[in-house]
């Protein structure tokens, strides 16, 4: 987009993780939420009050050439589908984790947007926080030598200590590797 006005983006997928996203997103001149879609009305209907966009189906927000972005905030099984469906309608694209549930789904993503010209992003983006930006860098300057091995471990009570429906994370997508991992191998790779 030109620096004239912010990139259009459209929401598809309106749960629990848009209560994350509405502030975030609201820091930033560079992007406009311009509207949002799931296929439970209420729940669009609901985060369009609140964000102060339009709820439309998902079709007419894919079609729409004014929205330049999907942030795709479905379930994860979903994920791939929506993601190469708006890669389709020529949309760049943002999701939440994991990118895919499956390598294959994954590589289809990234081979669908290359042939597209649009670009992909996923969460996490922590690896850009201070904390791992520091360690980074300390790597680079030599501060430690030469790495040669690397672990990263969580412990996690589960998450029906603080999600308001974790039955997302028991089912097909869901689970432990693919919510918490992306987190710690985007770390370790960075």
């Amino acid at each position: 987009t030109s620096d004239a006005r912010p990139a259009r983006v459209g929401i598809i997928g309106c749960g629990d993780v848009t209560s994350l996203y509405l502030p975030g997103t609201a820091r930033f001149e560079n992007i406009e939420l311009a509207a949002c879609a799931d296929l439970d009305p209420a729940k669009a209907a609901a985060l369009a009050e609140r964000g102060g966009f339009p709820a439309v189906p998902v079709e007419t927000l894919l079609a729409d050439p004014s929205i330049e972005i999907a942030l795709v905030l479905t379930p994860p099984v979903a994920h791939a589908a929506i993601s190469r469906a708006a890669i389709a309608a020529g949309k760049h694209v943002y999701s939440e984790k994991p990118l895919a549930t499956t390598r294959a789904d994954a590589a289809a993503i990234l081979g669908d947007a290359r042939s597209a010209g649009v670009r992909v992003g996923a969460a996490p983006d922590t690896f850009l926080g201070g904390g791992l930006r520091t360690a980074r860098e300390l790597i680079d300057d030599g501060a430690i030598g030469t790495p040669l091995v690397a672990t990263a471990s969580v412990a996690h009570l589960g998450p029906e200590s603080w999600h308001p429906n974790p039955a997302i994370f028991y089912g097909v997508g869901g689970g432990p590797l693919l919510d918490l991992g992306p987190y710690y191998v985007t770390a370790l790779v960075a």
